[in-house]
């Protein structure tokens, strides 16, 4: 047919080899496999592959191939089957220890070709490939106990500064902000004019006086608190990910739903005490002044002989500390972190910020020790739970970590610098630490279930045939109802699917059981657009147009009702995207992206079939 162009054969010619070259990676099913990637140092390369060898010809699961990477520092081990797999993690996370993290992984198998152009097949959700899913309630009265317990301690010690006098500083009832009680107006109304000047996020207004005392109120504005509390479940999702590396988990998904939930799904493990009691850990942060010199606490470390002034820690690599006994600050007075470099000399640091209680104490330490090392406690607190005679016993484990050991250059108080750090990534590292060494506010586990490994390919299995189902199903009814033009249908539909798989895979969409649903609901919906062009071509036939002429009519007349129909549909798919989050998004996306292919291949992919097959020919009737 000369009315369509050639620049649109070449259009589609190139869409459709795209969408197959990069659909074709899903052909490849991942290969179960083992990660292992180095923690505080420890080294990732051929060694480790030659140790990790004889560990899994010691446990009689030998990997079909082990591949090292020491840009990423990292070792993937390669299994034929998911029960080699996991006795291999077994035995590895068992034999590695801590200096190195063993996760659950599945190693992709596509061709280095296709990886090259970045064609990589889609990820599995965690409905498909199993593991657990926790919902997580982030307690919003701990958001303003917490800030409301802060500012009475900046009140406090802002009028001790400026040395007006005052009887109390008190919280009144939650949300009711703090209570200032003074003996003169004139006290008062100068305490209203610091507090309002230091801190404009407070409402200050009068209360009613009592006797001979005056009363102050200032409570935390609405927007503010609303600033606080993102910015503590922001604080607490980088703690969550922190604490969830510890589990081996290779992709964890930790994110968050709407205004006060926490999503946390990991892929691959199975048991939900173990992965609660490391999300649950209560964690925190100490100052303590380091004591004695390196000397004297590696013979400490050796002999087991401790000063009686001291207590023995270890760092990151194992090097032995001896530190006082008495804690300076806790992380619990830490108000913010940021990684960053020295602008005298250029060296990755940490710039750290103190409530005003913990200022006061870290201010009268530093003043008498410029020259002596502090150091920065790390401490974790987790329960482990074990039955004993029909009952659980929980025993408290505590965990206790230097993570950072150096010298006091001058004094300092509310806000001062770790100087010294070895790299950007461990300035970077450190802040996150001491950002997320606790919990900002607790949050509690409010729904949890569990996906097993074989539940997820039974998931994967009947979407396959369900898919399949569909398509197939479309296809004989569209061939047997249209005839040749039905078989044209039946062709864009199945490239349809194939552009909807690549596209998915491109731009990295997380395949999930709702995904699915979308994808089949998307092959039913694509034959709408081709029903409508064949009887429009069926309608201008009755009319007494000529074959040619009612094809390129029933097109044309066509494309507008076609066009409305799929812009409300896509309204409604850009609908579920945006206000909807987990299973609900997902199937927004899919549907999203389906229309979309589903238009170009329903309208454009026919067209140019079937100028092919009728274009040039003297046609009496048509197949339709």
């Amino acid at each position: 047919m000369s009315d369509f162009p050639r620049w649109k054969y070449a259009l589609v010619v190139i869409v459709l080899l795209l969408g197959i070259v990069y659909a074709l990676p899903n052909v490849f099913p991942p290969q179960p496999a083992v990660q292992i990637s180095g923690n505080r140092g420890a080294t990732v390369d051929a060694a480790l592959k030659t140790k990790v060898e004889g560990i899994l010809a010691t446990a009689k699961t030998p990997a079909s191939v082990i591949d090292v990477d020491e840009k990423t520092s990292r070792l993937l081990a390669r299994f034929a089957t998911a029960d080699a797999q996991t006795k291999a993690s077994d035995a590895l996370r068992t034999t590695l220890g801590e200096n190195y993290t063993v996760a659950l992984n599945q190693a992709s198998t596509v061709p280095a070709w296709l990886q090259s152009i970045n064609a990589f097949s889609m990820p599995l959700g965690l409905d498909l490939q199993g593991g657990v899913h926790f919902l997580m309630e982030v307690d919003q009265g701990a958001v303003v106990d917490a800030q409301e317990t802060r500012y009475s301690d900046d009140i406090r010690a802002l009028l001790r500064e400026k040395k007006v006098s005052y009887d109390a500083v008190n919280r009144n009832a939650r949300g009711q902000g703090v209570s200032v009680v003074l003996r003169t107006d004139a006290d008062r109304q100068a305490a209203a004019t610091l507090i309002a000047t230091d801190y404009p996020e407070l409402t200050v207004a009068d209360g009613a006086a009592t006797g001979n005392r005056f009363i102050l109120n200032a409570v935390i504005k609405a927007t503010k608190l609303r600033e606080l509390s993102q910015s503590m479940i922001t604080q607490n999702l980088t703690t969550l990910r922190q604490r969830v590396n510890a589990l081996g988990v290779s992709e964890p998904l930790i994110q968050q739903q709407g205004a006060n939930q926490i999503v946390v799904e990991l892929a691959g493990v199975q048991d939900t005490a173990e992965a609660k009691k490391i999300i649950g850990a209560v964690a925190t942060l100490q100052y303590r002044a380091g004591l004695y010199t390196p000397q004297q606490a590696a013979d400490a470390a050796r002999s087991g002989s401790v000063p009686p002034d001291a207590k023995l820690y270890y760092g990151r690599e194992g090097r032995p500390y001896l530190l006082s006994k008495t804690i300076i600050a806790t992380g619990d007075e830490l108000t913010s972190a940021v990684s960053g470099r020295d602008q005298q000399n250029g060296t990755p640091n940490v710039s750290v910020s103190l409530n005003s209680a913990g200022a006061r104490k870290m201010q009268d330490f530093t003043n008498g020790n410029v020259g002596k090392p502090m150091a920065v406690l790390y401490i974790t607190r987790t329960t482990d739970t074990k039955m004993v005679d029909g009952k659980e016993v929980k025993t408290p484990k505590i965990t206790e970590e230097v993570i950072n050991y150096a010298n006091i250059s001058s004094p300092f108080g509310k806000q001062f610098s770790t100087n010294g750090l070895p790299s950007d990534s461990e300035a970077s590292e450190l802040a996150l630490l001491l950002r997320g060494g606790s919990l900002a506010v607790p949050i509690d586990i409010v729904g949890e279930s569990v996906i097993g490994p074989s539940l997820g390919a039974d998931n994967i299995d009947k979407g396959f045939k369900a898919v399949m189902l569909g398509l197939g199903l479309v296809l004989v009814a569209a061939a047997i109802y249209y005839k040749l033009f039905g078989l044209v249908a039946d062709v864009a539909l199945f490239f349809n699917l194939v552009l909807l798989i690549a596209v998915m895979s491109m731009i990295h969409v997380t395949l999930t059981m709702p995904g699915i649903a979308g994808i089949v609901l998307t092959l039913g919906m694509a034959i709408d657009a081709n029903v409508l062009i064949c009887e429009r071509i069926r309608e201008e036939l009755r009319n007494g147009s000529s074959p040619l002429a009612a094809i390129r009519t029933g097109y044309d007349k066509a494309w507008a009702t076609i066009l409305d129909a799929n812009v409300t549909h896509l309204l409604a798919a850009l609908g579920l995207m945006t206000m909807g989050s987990g299973p609900i998004k997902g199937f927004g996306v899919t549907l999203f992206i389906g229309i979309l292919t589903s238009m170009f291949t329903s309208v454009t992919v026919t067209h140019a079939i079937t100028a092919l097959i009728h274009g040039g020919r003297k046609l009496k009737t048509l197949s339709v």
